[in-house]
């Protein structure tokens, strides 16, 4: 774990090299929030990274969005989505359930263009496909903010575990 002072000290590779996995497959969240140090807290970083992603162009929010890997999906994930859907059991679907979550998810992906994000930590396999089934009759629009407020709680528990 890291202080903030010790991410405050960092040069840019060291910092990349810390947080560039914080945003699912773009480190250039982490690139640019690399200009607004010194930080006074983890929870500054944060929104630092989270005003990043608001400033830039909803295609580039598009393609963060679309960064993430279905949940449930049996594939290579970055490691903190393999441990974040491992503890809410996503890793150890029946057939039955995977087969709902893999039909949900096209389903999903099919209206919006883009995989339904959660903020899976302390949810369980039930609790998420409820999510998905509920989530899937919102707008596009309202739908792509969802996903957008799901990707920064991410973001903040993932900062929590390496930063203290």
């Amino acid at each position: 774990m890291y202080t903030i002072s010790q991410i405050n000290d960092t040069n840019m590779e060291e910092f990349m090299n810390i947080t560039s996995g914080i945003f699912e497959h773009s480190p250039w969240v982490a690139q640019k929030a690399f200009s607004k140090k010194p930080f006074s807290s983890l929870h500054d970083l944060h929104q630092s990274m989270v005003e990043v992603v608001k400033h830039t162009s909803s295609e580039q929010q598009l393609t963060l969005i679309k960064a993430h890997p279905n949940l449930g999906e049996r594939i290579a994930m970055t490691n903190h989505s393999t441990e974040e859907q491992k503890g809410a059991g996503l890793q150890n679907l029946t057939n039955d359930e995977y087969e709902q979550f893999l039909q949900t998810n096209q389903e999903y992906m099919e209206k919006f263009g883009f995989p339904f994000i959660l903020a899976v930590r302390g949810k369980n396999k039930h609790e998420i496909y409820k999510s998905m089934k509920t989530r899937i009759s919102s707008s596009k629009e309202s739908e792509f903010e969802t996903a957008l407020t799901e990707i920064y709680k991410i973001a903040l528990l993932r900062l929590e575990e390496i930063i203290k």
